[in-house]
């Protein structure tokens, strides 16, 4: 197989398109084996791959048989990846329409998370904990980022990760007959030990401003977590791990 050495080349050029947000209307890459197997064990339709000189072996050919596959060099490979170390392998993935009925019981909504990886590490922990999808605000981190997808680990293709408006969001969820437990350390919130619901949405709110106004007043409960500590706050990810586990 003839391997690409050049970052001008066409197939390559088009592919890193995709590591800038306005190029990624149909598709997105990602990154490393395991994510690569992860897509593919969820049917995932696979439009073409570049791997490493030296580590084709490492494909499965059941899992390449009719796709594209092209070897690449070190640096070519470099050049596609988000990472400093890529993992010697990079997939474009089509885009799939992500539907949610908000027909399960427990379901995670990110609103105005900046951070990429705190976005990826809570889509993450959702899937640990059983939860039935994750809705990411308009405002929040883009989700085909290749920062979100490395902190997911392929979570994304386990359940529905969704992005969505807040106005129509918090409708469905009220229609769906979920309770909304909106975190929050205003002096209305409860600690979250003495919530007892069986179906909801936890939202958790920007790393900085936390939740927004709108998302308060959309609230069936405000919750927080006590800390009996002198650290003023907990990082979004780490506090949304313990409620996702404790609730």
């Amino acid at each position: 197989m003839e391997i690409i050495t050049s970052k001008d080349n066409k197939k390559v050029k088009e592919a890193r398109k995709l590591l800038t947000k306005k190029y990624r209307k149909n598709s997105y890459l990602i990154e490393g084996f395991h994510l690569f197997e992860e897509a593919v064990k969820a049917g995932t339709e696979i439009l073409q791959i570049f791997v490493e000189e030296g580590k084709f072996d490492k494909l499965s050919p059941v899992l390449t048989e009719n796709l594209s596959v092209d070897m690449v060099s070190r640096e070519v490979l470099k050049s596609l990846a988000d990472s400093e170390s890529p993992q010697g392998i990079i997939a474009e993935v089509k885009k799939c329409e992500t539907e949610i009925d908000f027909s399960g019981s427990k379901y995670l909504v990110l609103e105005n998370v900046q951070d990429p990886g705190n976005v990826g590490t809570m889509v993450r922990t959702a899937d640990a904990a059983g939860f039935s999808g994750v809705i990411l605000s308009e405002n929040t981190a883009d989700i085909y980022s290749a920062k979100v997808m490395r902190s997911m680990q392929g979570s994304n293709f386990h359940f529905p990760v969704v992005q969505m408006e807040s106005s129509l969001l918090f409708g469905q969820l009220k229609k769906a007959g979920l309770s909304v437990l909106t975190t929050t350390l205003s002096a209305n919130s409860v600690p979250y030990q003495s919530v007892k619901v069986h179906r909801f949405a936890l939202v958790m709110g920007n790393e900085g401003a936390g939740v927004s106004d709108f998302a308060a007043e959309q609230a069936d409960v405000l919750v927080h977590i006590e800390m009996p500590g002198q650290a003023e706050s907990l990082n979004v990810a780490v506090a949304a791990g313990i409620l996702m586990f404790s609730l």
